[in-house]
């Protein structure tokens, strides 16, 4: 029986260890700068903030500050939230009966009782710092790590391959796509693996001269070091990896900079075009994943490094930044939705209009969380 307890013990704490700690890590740092970006906005436009929470649900440890804030850390790690005076929950829902009777004084100081303008760029702030977080952390990775600068250059071609059917030759080296420009054979890379089914438009330096091709990656099935499985677009073309063909060039501070913000758009545009994917019904539903999927990588990624870590928090930080700006009630993008259509019309809209967009939004939230709880399950391994 000890020895049960002792063998068990030890695995749930080898799970928190090379899990839960990375995940908490990645989350905690994306969700601070989400909730900091609405609180630092509202303290500029003058609204009283009650509460900060990283998480949901009972207080574990927190203080107040100066200006009567509430800072804690809550019980459930998922998310976190900014609540302001007046709002009648954590999703800075309006709490009408309150504000019809507040004082002239406390209406100054409450979310509610701002112009369109000032809780608009409230609002907005979340996702902003999202991107900005996102920037900042891109910007050091290549100051500190340099980019890769190996050329995009075709050692061989797989026969009966997208590529081989599209007309590319071993020593081609692919300069562009879709006109943006190609640096490395990695930027190749992570353009074909999110455009499957695509077609694109590849610039090719042969030789002296300059040759378009058209090729559209096909959907294939590959394993990572992790053995997890992966749907992305391939090519079907391989390029040397000795370590003499792998290299990266050092950057200067605002150069980085430049290249964080490139790095950032680049994970906004392949997003999006991921969305649009799914939307149109050709994308593959089964990369949504949830909390569980993003501790399994968060975890994976600690085994890499730091710097694997902090860039996966990056890429969180846009996908959480995105995510917000969906149009939906409860989330930042529907309170904005809200906003512009009282800009339009002079007014806002009704306590039931609003509540029943609010029971909308939160249904679809919920839906999609039971969907990427789902998915996270079936695609554990060994499942």
């Amino acid at each position: 029986m000890v020895e049960f307890l002792v063998n068990n013990v030890n695995h749930l704490a080898h799970i928190l260890v090379a899990y839960a700690i990375p995940a908490l890590f990645v989350l905690g740092i994306v969700v601070f700068f989400h909730e900091l970006g609405h609180f630092l906005v509202a303290r500029w436009a003058g609204v009283k903030v009650v509460t900060f929470s990283l998480g949901f649900g009972p207080e574990l440890l927190g203080f107040n500050d100066r200006h009567g804030t509430r800072w804690k850390i809550s019980a459930i790690p998922l998310g976190g939230y900014v609540k302001f005076f007046g709002d009648d929950s954590e999703a800075s829902t309006p709490a009408s009966p309150a504000l019809a009777t507040m004082t002239e004084q406390e209406r100054a100081v409450s979310f509610h009782g701002k112009r369109v303008g000032p809780r608009a760029a409230i609002v907005a702030a979340g996702p902003f710092a999202n991107f900005v977080l996102a920037i900042v952390i891109f910007a050091g990775l290549f100051f500190f790590f340099g980019k890769p600068s190996t050329t995009a250059q075709v050692e061989s071609v797989e026969v009966g391959s997208a590529a081989a059917a599209a007309g590319f030759q071993p020593g081609d080296v692919v300069t562009a796509i879709d006109g943006s420009a190609i640096e490395s054979f990695v930027d190749m890379q992570r353009i074909v693996s999110t455009n499957a089914g695509e077609r694109l438009t590849f610039t090719v330096k042969r030789g002296d001269a300059t040759v378009t091709l058209q090729a559209t990656p096909e959907l294939r099935e590959r394993k990572d070091t992790f053995g997890n499985t992966h749907r992305l677009g391939v090519l079907g073309i391989t390029r040397a990896t000795s370590p003499t063909e792998v290299a990266t060039r050092p950057v200067d501070p605002l150069t980085a900079v430049w290249l964080g913000v490139k790095e950032t758009w680049f994970v906004v545009d392949q997003t999006g075009r991921f969305l649009g994917g799914i939307f149109r019904g050709h994308g593959d539903v089964d990369q949504l994943g949830g909390p569980i999927r993003i501790a399994q990588i968060s975890g994976q990624a600690a085994t890499l490094g730091l710097p694997s870590l902090i860039h996966l928090a990056a890429v969180l930080s846009i996908s959480i930044g995105l995510l917000n700006l969906f149009p939906v009630p409860l989330l930042d993008g529907g309170h904005l939705l809200f906003y512009a259509i009282e800009a339009v019309r002079g007014r806002p809209l009704s306590d039931r209009a609003q509540e029943l967009g609010y029971r909308f939004g939160l249904a679809l939230v919920l839906m999609l969380m039971i969907f990427t709880f789902y998915n996270d399950i079936v695609h554990l391994p060994g499942s």
